[in-house]
């Protein structure tokens, strides 16, 4: 069997599954807001949470190209945008850094567990002061005879509410700068960690986000994941698979909707002649089939770099700039080629742009990306 057919074998699996088991969630609405912990039960019998894991440590051993397959297969088959992030930030996010870097003991007690889904993870680096500029960290874990003790405060944490498990970085010592940032894996019922808030959003009402408080919170040694210092290695990991793959279930979702579109501009007919005719309409369509194909070249040309074990920051960085906006622009249209209907919950289309609005914000903002090409670039 080629690739080709093992591509399409893999992606109808995950259609159908999505299909009858992810979409039977309550409407999603502005006022919804609740984690839908039976439906990431379901992936976890299914084991999308440890996609990428190996089998050995209880993933199913997925390739990068494979997850990026399965994930886009989930958008294109679900209609949960919120599950999907909540998915994506679990596995990419934390899964893989404590494989990466976890030594055999935290492996053995952590990964079956939340590869299977019985407990979430969540990925502790964003602080109100340190967002784009992530490694001046102002939390801090100082060392003790015990282990460490992490004091300070991390917002916009995507699963902070529901989380058992956190991947936490501070900095050991504020004057070494970036070479004092270390990562810690931190269980949510140890003393001194507090959830201060969920936080509300325009989308993704099922992703929850929240503040997390540490207050003397005391971590064993045995928990630092990772040398000291070695926070910044495990975030530019985290954040090569991250910006690299958080977009593909996104892509599935806009050929979801472009085949609605298409299907829409066929049968809606005005001025006696179907509005696919008009050259605005068509127009529109045929820019959702461009951004498509081009965001799944670039997708999954940063997936196989992952796979090959070469570096794709350049890479991920486009794909993850091209395919959040590309996604903001066909919903828009999806928008405009639908009408006062495009505007009303009647579709789905307003509830996938306020979702896609908060990807040019998460996992660094288009911006950064930008800034992130121009300085691979020699600017």
């Amino acid at each position: 069997m080629n690739y080709a057919e093992i591509k399409a074998r893999l992606w109808e699996q995950i259609v159908s599954f999505a299909r009858t088991e992810l979409r039977d969630t309550e409407p999603v609405s502005a006022t919804t807001r609740s984690f839908p912990r039976q439906l990431w039960d379901r992936c976890g019998s299914f084991g999308i949470q440890g996609l990428s894991i190996p089998k050995h440590d209880g993933g199913l051993g997925y390739t990068a190209s494979e997850t990026a397959i399965v994930l886009e297969a989930l958008g294109y088959g679900c209609n949960n945008n919120g599950l999907l992030a909540s998915l994506a930030a679990h596995l990419l996010g934390c899964l893989l850094p404590i494989w990466k870097f976890g030594n055999e003991e935290q492996k053995r007690r952590y990964l079956p567990s939340l590869c299977n889904g019985s407990w979430i993870a969540a990925h502790g680096a964003t602080e109100q002061q340190a967002g784009s500029d992530i490694f001046h960290l102002q939390t801090t874990a100082k060392r003790t005879e015990h282990g460490y003790v992490l004091n300070g405060t991390k917002t916009y944490i995507l699963n902070a509410p529901v989380a058992n498990i956190l991947v936490v970085f501070a900095t050991v010592d504020p004057e070494r700068g970036q070479e004092g940032i270390t990562a810690f894996i931190v269980e949510r019922e140890t003393p001194g960690i507090s959830v201060a808030r969920t936080i509300e959003t325009m989308g993704l009402q099922h992703a929850l986000m929240g503040v997390l408080n540490f207050d003397n919170c005391l971590v064993p040694l045995e928990q630092r994941l990772g040398k000291e210092g070695a926070g910044p290695l495990i975030f530019q990991f985290s954040m090569g698979w991250e910006r690299s793959l958080i977009l593909a279930s996104h892509l599935g979702t806009m050929r979801r909707v472009l085949e609605k579109c298409v299907s829409y501009a066929r049968q809606r007919e005005q001025f006696g002649q179907q509005i696919g005719r008009f050259q605005s309409v068509s127009n529109l369509i045929a820019d959702m089939k461009v951004r498509i194909e081009a965001g799944s070249l670039l997708l999954y040309q940063a997936a196989d770099l992952l796979d090959r074990g070469k570096p794709n920051l350049l890479e991920a960085a486009t794909a993850k700039l091209f395919l959040s906006e590309s996604a903001v622009a066909t919903y828009l249209d999806a928008i405009r080629i639908h009408g006062a209907l495009g505007y009303t919950h009647d579709v789905e289309f307003a509830h996938d742009l306020q979702d896609a609005i908060g990807t040019l914000i998460l996992s660094g903002t288009s911006d950064m990306q930008r800034q992130i090409i121009a300085r691979l670039l020699g600017v």
